[in-house]
């Protein structure tokens, strides 16, 4: 059954009367998940002036109230896993099992933030004049724009929304209209448990929409997670409104593997790294660099594990890798795989993919650091490795890409760890796991050209979702 898209403004549902719009099984091409109309500027228009109105009487509301509306909402969103996973799965690709924990850790993520309110909410400083205090304050920011991404259609929406809420904002979402049903999902689970009109409002449609509420009057801060090159738009678009950005963009991440490393684990660690969620997402590992005198042994176990990769629907048990998002993401990701091998790669590894559906062969490629697969983020189930010398070389190579998003590191050696931490240009470093992954409680983001502003998720994130007032009590 086709589900309905619709848009979610002021408090009211309502079918879009823009364009047309469909999202389309992966999997199965010819299958529609949902479908509807997009939204138009008078939508975002509206939306923009019901946040403005929202906004007063929200940041009002009593911290530990608003906490209340993020915990029900993680108590549906946990009652409703098993079903919006399948529906993810459905509209994105990704299998089953990752479906559900997404779905999962979109609560974990809402119920983390309403811990908010029981936590400090400024800081005293001593004054170096008698009978003063000095008291530091938060306050929201204001009306945020929020621009989603694909790949993670409820996880990256939660980790945005939910500090942006907590801390008493208004928010106008825009998510990926390749993924519109799971986002409408999120909006219903957010009304359903409670939240006053106008606060959230969803707005589905093309991408100029987005550039429409991020340069709206009354939108305060717009955060975004996507490709670079429309982070850098978005930049662009703001920096004279003097509105401020946080953006999580691209990632081409390393995997280092040093001679005294447990290959056995690297190996597993890679093969997750690169080929889970079919390399769509940001910290997905893209390059591999090992040290010469283990790459023999390594290349060994990466082929044994790429072989043993099941390839197809996810909503099948026994599939470890689905399809990419779309016709057009297999068509550029297959192009790059062949400008590589004709310039000189050599294939690894490479798994069998079914031949319907929107399905990219997970593979390993042995290339020269000069190929544009070296430097140019793929998105998808693709590896690019090579191999150095010794650390300094392994380190330069791992460290010569215009992104910072995440890098993995394996090796036994602890003096080695601290040097590296000192030494690799990333924001996230894992060592001896994979590259991927984020939790709630801890900052996350990139350097370089893979992010700019403050880090999301943790604590962290009330650095972009509030205001400071430094008081002089006397």
């Amino acid at each position: 059954m086709t589900s309905k898209i619709r848009q979610f403004v002021g408090g009211e549902w309502r079918a879009g009367t823009g364009s047309a719009i469909e999202s389309r099984n992966p999997a199965r091409p010819h299958e529609v998940v949902a479908s509807g109309h997009a939204a138009t500027p008078d939508d975002v228009t509206e939306a923009v002036a019901a946040a403005t109105k929202a906004a007063q009487a929200w940041r009002r509301t009593l911290m530990h109230e608003r906490a209340a509306v993020l915990r029900r909402t993680a108590e549906l969103l946990e009652e409703r896993a098993d079903a919006l996973g399948l529906e993810l799965t459905l509209e994105e690709g990704k299998t089953l099992v990752e479906g559900i924990g997404e779905v999962r850790r979109a609560a974990e993520i809402f119920r983390f933030n309403a811990g908010q309110a029981d936590r400090e909410v400024g800081e005293v400083f001593a004054s170096p004049r008698r009978g003063e205090r000095i008291v530091v304050t938060r306050k929201p920011i204001g009306v945020v724009a929020v621009i989603t991404p694909w790949n993670f259609p409820i996880a990256i929406p939660a980790w945005k929304i939910a500090p942006a809420l907590i801390h008493g904002n208004a928010v106008v979402w825009k998510p990926a209209s390749i993924v519109p049903l799971l986002a409408v999902r999120l909006a219903e689970a957010l009304h359903d448990a409670g939240l006053p009109a106008g606060v959230l409002s969803l707005i589905i449609g093309p991408g100029a929409l987005g550039s429409q509420i991020a340069s709206a009057p009354g939108v305060h801060a717009v955060t975004f997670t996507g490709s670079t090159g429309i982070g850098t738009g978005l930049l662009q678009l703001c920096a004279p409104l003097r509105r401020p950005v946080q953006a999580e963009m691209g990632g081409k991440n390393a995997a280092v593997v040093f001679a005294d490393a447990d290959l056995e684990l690297a190996a597993d660690q890679i093969v997750l790294g690169a080929m889970r969620s079919t390399g769509q997402k940001c910290t997905a590992t893209s390059r591999l660099v090992v040290e010469d005198s283990v790459a023999e042994d390594l290349r060994t176990l990466l082929v044994q594990r790429i072989e043993a990769l099941v390839v197809g629907d996810g909503t099948r048990s026994d599939v470890t890798v689905g399809p990419v998002s779309s016709g057009g993401a297999q068509a550029e990701i297959t192009s790059m795989i062949d400008d590589a091998l004709r310039g000189g790669a050599r294939v690894v590894a490479q798994a069998e993919a079914p031949d319907d559906g929107h399905y990219v062969p997970p593979t390993i490629l042995e290339v020269d650091v000069r190929q544009p697969i070296w430097r140019e983020e793929v998105f998808g189930p693709v590896l690019a490795m090579t191999t150095g010398a010794d650390e300094d070389r392994v380190l330069e190579l791992a460290n010569a890409s215009e992104f910072g998003l995440s890098a993995a590191v394996f090796t036994s050696d602890l003096s080695r760890t601290l040097r590296i931490m000192d030494e690799l240009e990333v924001g996230v470093l894992h060592v001896n796991s994979e590259s991927a992954g984020a939790d709630p409680h801890v900052p996350f983001g990139g350097v370089k050209d893979s992010g700019i502003g403050p880090k999301e998720q943790g604590r962290a994130s009330r650095e972009f979702f509030t205001c400071t007032t430094t008081a002089y009590l006397r």
